[in-house]
């Protein structure tokens, strides 16, 4: 069973009321998303808040992050979360379906993140709130990418993780509504095995594609790579 909190360097993340508890793929992705330039942040589907609450770590005092999830308990212990955190002064978290997310808002956002649902035609998931944050069918891909067209800045960037083969119908579906596919880092476990994850980041402006990969482990279990240490160092409270 996993523990009912997570502790990272600055702060903690409760994840007892979360339907998606806390694992590599949001950290990656909170490590990983360039919000260098960012003034104002949305994370689809926050869950326990982590990969929102990373990118207030990595962003200034005047970067705003907003947070939409659906499902209730969920919603619950993202608010929990940001009140905790130390940045909770510019976070906002939204109880809200993403599709109705975007009909009232009209606010644009520098940089939009995802740590999607991914299974398309699988079993479901024991429990409503776990299969909803597993599978695609109350935010489908194409509503996902839609919804990131229509509140994204011209110059702003939207990046999600996904499995490769979702990861790749996914980049095909982005590529026919408009968006530039600027970032693909394949994610290996370790160096003999074939990558499990993509990191995707695109634009709407025309971009050239930087492709690469990045190994979690160096090939023994809990032994990380040196890529992955730098990416993390400034989050986990021991790699």
């Amino acid at each position: 069973m996993a523990n009912s909190y997570f502790q990272f360097k600055q702060f903690k993340i409760n994840q007892e009321g979360s339907a998606m508890k806390v694992g590599t793929d949001g950290v990656l992705l909170g490590a990983w998303a360039d919000v260098s330039e960012a003034k104002s942040c949305l994370d689809i589907g926050t869950g326990t808040g982590l990969i929102a609450i990373m990118l207030a770590q990595r962003t200034g005092n005047d970067t705003k992050l907003d947070a939409v999830e659906i499902d209730a308990s969920s919603y619950q212990q993202a608010v929990n979360n940001f009140e905790e955190s130390p940045w909770s002064d510019r976070m906002n978290a939204f109880h809200v379906s993403f599709q109705d997310f975007v009909n009232q808002n009209t606010e644009k956002y520098d940089h939009i993140v995802s740590n999607p649902p991914y299974f398309i035609n699988s079993l479901k998931a024991k429990g409503e709130s776990r299969s909803q944050a597993r599978h695609t069918d109350g935010l489908p891909f194409e509503d996902l990418i839609d919804g990131a067209k229509t509140l994204l800045n011209p110059k702003g960037k939207f990046s999600v993780i996904l499995p490769v083969a979702e990861g790749e119908y996914f980049i095909r579906l982005a590529r026919l509504a408009g968006f530039c596919l600027s970032q693909r880092v394949e994610v290996l476990p370790n160096p003999g095995k074939p990558a499990k994850r993509l990191l995707i980041e695109l634009k709407l402006e025309n971009t050239e594609t930087i492709e690469s990969k990045l190994c979690v482990e160096n090939g023994q279990r809990h032994v990380y790579s040196p890529e992955y240490i730098d990416l993390c160092k400034d989050f986990y409270l021991k790699m």
